[in-house]
């Protein structure tokens, strides 16, 4: 099927309001029906919605323009036209929207579900509507609003509770593997997970979303390797996990490694909640390497696991909930309440039809 794709640009617009009719009753026993012109049909909006199902954005590099139906004009009889459709446009969680050309983030669809981006615009009230005791038969009526149309740009970074961060080859996706179903892929070679993987972590009646982050290496944040493409999606995680492969000689120096290149994207990364992982215990000299890292870091967190031996991943777990609590309760301190209520003003330019438009009054 599709690749993994993190960000796009696609064209939107939603649909335009129908016009106003103009009309006039006659019948042959009605000689002066008068005007009976219906109203033009509201544009489709164009929307928003988050789908869990999503992982990519693969999809809107397919289809790049999406635009709503636009209303249907009235009628005569005040029969009124009909509303135009919305279009929506499936989004994975964790999607942002950005200005296309300043890069400027309009919405965070994190939280939400369903966004009304673009309103459609209103449609245009017929001649019934103009009616007076000194105008009593109106030729004209109201055209329909234009709706809106821009350029977006599509960012999506990944959300989870804790991401995995580490050099290529460190264990990150077997501890993946252990701890949910995300299925990542294991090879005795760097760079096996090439792209963000999610899975899910049920523990204590909590659900915890792990984030396997490719292999960082040196220089990832000036674009070496593939570090660097998915250093951003590190950003949205609740707290980090940092794996050590303890097998290997520069084992010392890893953690301090990875730290610096995290700091040189984004010095707020080095503020969250952390662990620090021993992986692959099971390997000759592993186990004392691990003591020493202990003791190299005396006021970190630093727990050691083999995948032989998944008893050794029990602690992982419990370090794992005591981030997403403290975490969880940061945010509650901060915003008063867990869940994050969406914003669903639309995005709309200031309104050019305040004052009902009329052509010339030409009363008979």
């Amino acid at each position: 099927m599709f690749g993994f794709s993190d960000e796009t640009y696609i064209d939107i617009a939603s649909g335009n309001g129908g016009n106003g009719c103009i009309s006039f009753r006659r019948e042959k026993f009605v000689p002066k029906g008068g005007p009976d012109g219906g109203d033009g049909g509201k544009g489709g909006d164009l929307v928003f919605v988050v789908k869990n199902n999503l992982r990519t954005l693969a999809h809107l590099k397919i289809i790049r323009t999406f635009r709503a139906e636009n209303g249907k004009n009235g009628s005569g009889a005040r029969c009124y036209g009909r509303n135009g459709e919305d279009m929506e446009i499936p989004v994975p969680p964790g999607t942002v929207i950005k200005d296309a050309d300043t890069g400027e983030i309009i919405k965070d669809l994190t939280g939400v579900d369903r966004f009304v981006f673009l309103k459609g615009g209103r449609g245009g009230l017929g001649n019934y509507h103009f009616k007076t005791s000194v105008r009593q038969t109106p030729r004209f009526a109201q055209p329909g609003e234009p709706g809106v149309s821009m350029r977006v740009g599509l960012e999506l970074l990944v959300i989870a509770d804790i991401g995995l961060v580490g050099f290529p080859n460190a264990g990150k996706s077997s501890l993946t593997n252990i701890l949910t179903n995300a299925g990542s892929k294991v090879g005795a070679y760097p760079f096996t997970t090439k792209i963000p993987q999610l899975g899910m972590l049920k523990y204590k009646n909590r659900d915890i979303v792990i984030a396997d982050i490719p292999g960082i290496i040196e220089g990832a944040s000036q674009g070496a390797g593939m570090g660097f493409k998915f250093l951003r999606h590190i950003s949205r995680t609740g707290g980090l996990a940092y794996l050590i492969d303890c097998s290997e000689k520069e084992f010392l120096d890893r953690y301090d490694q990875l730290r610096e290149e995290l700091r040189t994207y984004s010095p707020e990364l080095l503020e969250k909640e952390e662990v620090i992982i021993g992986t692959k215990l099971d390997e000759e000299g592993a186990e004392e390497n691990f003591e020493e890292l202990k003791k190299h870091f005396p006021d970190k967190k630093c727990i050691g696991i083999t995948i032989l031996d998944e008893s050794t991943v029990e602690p992982v777990k419990e370090a794992f909930l005591g981030i997403v609590k403290k975490v969880q309760g940061q945010e509650e301190d901060e915003a008063g309440e867990f869940s994050v209520k969406p914003d669903n003003r639309a995005y709309y330019p200031d309104d050019p039809y305040e004052d009902v438009y009329r052509t010339e009054d030409q009363d008979e």
